[in-house]
């Protein structure tokens, strides 16, 4: 069993900057593949972006492309999203997923675990 925490939502200006946190309580970390999804109001969840266990592969979706960067320290078991250049059209809940070896990692029916979410509100 794993539990998720994320942290790190707020309200920011358009143009501003937020970094998320996700500490996941698993004792073999570094064997999950982690993701960001995000949820808007009436929306289905989205894919973010993910990273390998090891933190050697990323892949971004394409709209945060330049804007957001995911890291991991497998250390401190813990996830983490910069978003830079955030937008209006940002604005959703943010969770952190985990897996081992999703069939596919953009997907969020790959993934067996979940956050609670943590809010981002971009202001125009």
């Amino acid at each position: 069993q794993v539990q998720l925490v994320e942290s790190g939502g707020g309200l920011v200006q358009a143009g501003g900057s937020l970094r998320l946190s996700c500490a996941a309580s698993a004792r073999t970390f570094s064997t999950y593949t982690m993701a960001w999804f995000r949820q808007a109001p009436g929306k289905e969840r989205e894919f973010r972006a993910y990273i390998s266990g090891s933190g050697g592969f990323t892949y971004y979706t394409d709209s945060v492309k330049g804007r957001f960067t995911i890291s991991r320290d497998n250390v401190k078991n813990t996830v983490y999203l910069q978003m830079n250049s955030l937008k209006p059209e940002d604005t959703a809940i943010y969770y952190c997923a985990a897996a081992r070896a999703p069939y596919e990692a953009t997907s969020a029916v790959s993934y067996n675990y979940w956050g609670q979410g943590t809010q981002v509100i971009v202001s125009s």
